[in-house]
């Protein structure tokens, strides 16, 4: 795991979009497997720009939504589909049909999420992550198998709690449908983007602590070439 380490939130965006533009350039087809939320908000609108500018392109990129709110009208803003498509993917060259997003409405579950296994096929070139403050990665929470592959899941009370930063109501989602830990490992390059005071208990926890399914970020210490993200606030106790 090598940890990357910045004095401002500037810099820490900065330096993403940099090397996510390399990456653009370098395999222009690149499979990307990405997260919503608030982490990657300044980082979505800097690869948007930079598309804008020329200075890359996801035309024949392909976008996979890393998971989804169960219980959660698809069109409602705080959806995975639509913050993804508000942040990045209807601000950039990405054709519609390289942009995967799963569907919890689906009226077969099971069926939707083996579908869209079959869609990642050989896995990720690039997968961003968040990380949550318990160290789960899109839904997987503590205790997730390790060999686990997209499905649904339920979701713990302080995941519950804070995706209402995500909504206008009061019906929080309980459940939803996430890429497995398997993906997450399989993935050929993962990175991970933490920023804010709120998250340096967790990475210092995710660098230095136990690797064990009770912080599922932990088990990136085993990925071949996995990066940490963090800004001053998020790495002060490393």
């Amino acid at each position: 795991m090598n940890v990357l380490h910045f004095d401002s939130e500037a810099a820490w965006v900065h330096t993403i979009c940099a090397v996510w533009r390399d990456r653009l350039r370098s395999k222009p087809d690149l499979r990307m497997c990405l997260p919503s939320g608030k982490t990657p908000v300044a980082i979505y609108a800097e690869m948007a720009r930079s598309v804008r500018a020329g200075l890359a392109s996801f035309r024949r990129a392909q976008v996979f939504a890393l998971d989804e709110f169960g219980g959660v009208s698809a069109d409602d803003p705080g959806s995975t589909r639509q913050m993804l498509k508000q942040q990045l993917a209807d601000h950039v060259d990405l054709p519609p049909d390289a942009f995967h997003c799963l569907d919890p409405a689906a009226p077969d579950v099971s069926r939707e999420c083996a579908d869209y296994e079959a869609a990642i096929a050989d896995g990720f070139d690039l997968m961003l992550l968040g990380i949550g403050t318990n160290g789960h990665l899109g839904m997987n929470e503590s205790g997730s198998p390790v060999d686990s592959t997209t499905r649904r899941v339920d979701l713990h009370e302080s995941t519950i709690q804070a995706s209402a930063r995500y909504f206008t109501h009061g019906n929080l989602p309980r459940w939803g449908l996430t890429v497995g830990l398997k993906n997450v490992l399989d993935s050929k390059e993962v990175w991970v983007l933490a920023n804010g005071a709120n998250k340096a208990e967790i990475v210092e926890r995710t660098v230095r602590g136990e690797i064990a399914v009770s912080n599922p970020a932990s088990l990136l210490r085993n990925h071949s070439n996995c990066s940490v993200f963090v800004d001053a606030s998020a790495g002060r106790l490393l």
